[in-house]
């Protein structure tokens, strides 16, 4: 492999990095305590060569689809057996709840089930007639897939992005966030015992060598899951290298309350969405647009519920938020708060975190704002949510979409109709009615606008990293 230490850097925000050489590496951190968990070398250029020829010369694209189910069956079951190990380890790297982490490992597991009971009729060719010649759109691998992946779910990001990439016959070498590194070497393990060696690797890498691996003759495609700025970065790469690209960037997510809402109900997914690991989804409810006739009653069914969050030791059971991933998560969350207040902004419900310094803690809150406020222009990653309201459906829907993102929404309604017709509307990916936003293996996931674009799950996910290879047979071998 030539050029792993030039280029463009295409990941930010990672752990913390230091040295030179063959001293450089990646140190990890307890977001909770700023403690240091452990110390990971960076893959070095010869061993990236052996992942890439291995990832690349696997049988695995010519194995056949009961092959491909059974291994998939047995993730999961590896999965189910080691839960509570894993989950343990998510909530040490980016201080999750641990509730929330065991869940995360159990939705990894369900995407398993799924998969290997559907994959055989999401790759069965599909037969047709043109004028008398036999017709077949086969779906074949493409190759080895680079994927360069965000902290926030550790495990469900890899299941969600390579799983279908997995069983349409592609290989992975993976690119995981830094600060969870030791995720992604139990990553790379559960997937080796599940598939065998050479399916799925990981290497720990940093952005230049990232950059430089996107354009290797060995990746035939690359995706990415974070920032709308980075995913430019890594978009411009892949697209000079000629190689498909499949970008999930993020979102702010408008969450629309209109005034026949059942606001109880409302109120309380608002404060779920909003705060759910610990504000860090790019799915989470963002920005929370209330009709005008029904302001003051959800904002007084919305406070009590945000109050009584239970912010703390993320190892606890009782707790509902933890710390930021990472400090300078928590700096970049503090200063947009600080500029929502200056704007004018106010408080209408907060909960004290703990005092620890070292910690990457943040006081879960939500702000009143006004049209120029930052919260709703800028993406907020973390227990931060903005409200405000508008006069009707229409100021609304507006609302919803001036962000520059269009990753996913939500509109709450008592009456069907009304929702639907306001939902379609929406510049997003996906609109959930009456229920929060949230990934699905069964559903396509994925955005537009600055949130990206290609889809995830379902048979959409299994297709995007495939090449949709078409076959025409004229009978009898003749010409006509």
């Amino acid at each position: 492999m030539t050029g792993v230490t030039g280029g463009t850097g295409v990941t930010g925000g990672t752990g913390v990095t230091g040295g030179t050489g063959a001293d450089a590496g990646v140190v990890t951190v307890n977001p909770a305590t700023g403690e240091e968990l452990d110390r990971y070398p960076y893959t070095r250029p010869e061993d990236i060569d052996r992942v890439l020829d291995t990832a690349a010369g696997s049988p695995w694209g010519r194995s056949s689809v009961e092959r491909r189910c059974a291994a998939i069956s047995r993730l999961g079951d590896i999965l189910a057996h080691r839960r509570e190990s894993l989950a343990a380890l998510v909530t040490l790297e980016t201080g999750k709840p641990i509730r929330q982490a065991r869940a995360e490992i159990d939705k990894c597991v369900g995407a398993c089930r799924f998969y290997a009971d559907q994959l055989p009729g999401m790759l069965r060719p599909e037969t047709f007639d043109i004028d008398g010649d036999t017709a077949v759109v086969r779906v074949v691998p493409i190759g080895v897939v680079l994927s360069i992946l965000p902290w926030n779910y550790p495990w469900w990001q890899v299941i969600r992005a390579m799983l279908p990439a997995i069983g349409a016959g592609d290989t992975v070498v993976l690119k995981h966030a830094e600060s969870v590194t030791g995720s992604a070497m139990a990553v790379a393990e559960v997937f080796r015992d599940a598939f065998g060696a050479g399916v799925l690797q990981t290497v720990v890498v940093g952005p230049a060598t990232a950059s430089e691996l996107i354009a290797d003759r060995r990746i035939a495609a690359v995706t990415f899951t974070g920032s709308d700025r980075v995913g430019a970065l890594v978009a411009a790469r892949a697209g000079a290298a000629i190689k498909k690209c499949v970008l999930e960037l993020g979102g702010s997510d408008p969450f629309i309350v209109l005034a026949d809402a059942d606001i109880p109900a409302a109120a309380a997914a608002a404060v779920e969405s909003r705060f759910l690991n610990n504000g860090q989804s790019c799915i989470a409810a963002k920005r929370i647009l209330v009709h005008r006739d029904v302001y003051d009653e959800f904002v007084a069914a919305l406070v009590p519920q945000v109050t009584r969050l239970v912010v703390g030791d993320p190892a606890d059971e009782r707790t509902d938020v933890g710390p930021l991933a990472r400090h300078d998560l928590r700096d970049s969350l503090r200063e947009q708060r600080s500029r929502a207040l200056a704007a004018g902004g106010r408080i209408l419900a907060e909960v004290a975190a703990p005092e620890a310094a070292a910690g990457a803690w943040f006081s879960p809150s939500v702000i009143e704002v006004e049209s120029d406020s930052v919260l709703l222009s800028d993406e907020t990653f973390g227990p931060l949510g903005a409200i405000t309201t508008g006069a009707d459906d229409d100021e609304l829907v507006a609302w919803a979409n001036s962000s520059r993102y269009g990753l996913s929404s939500s509109v709450w309604s008592a009456d069907d109709d009304h929702a639907m017709a306001v939902s379609a509307r929406i510049q997003a990916g996906a609109v959930f009615v009456n229920t929060i936003s949230a990934t699905d293996p069964r559903l396509p996931t994925g955005g537009v606008k600055a949130s990206g674009y290609g889809r995830e799950l379902g048979r959409w996910g299994v297709h995007e990293l495939a090449n949709l290879q078409a076959l025409r047979i004229r009978a009898g071998g003749g010409t006509r």
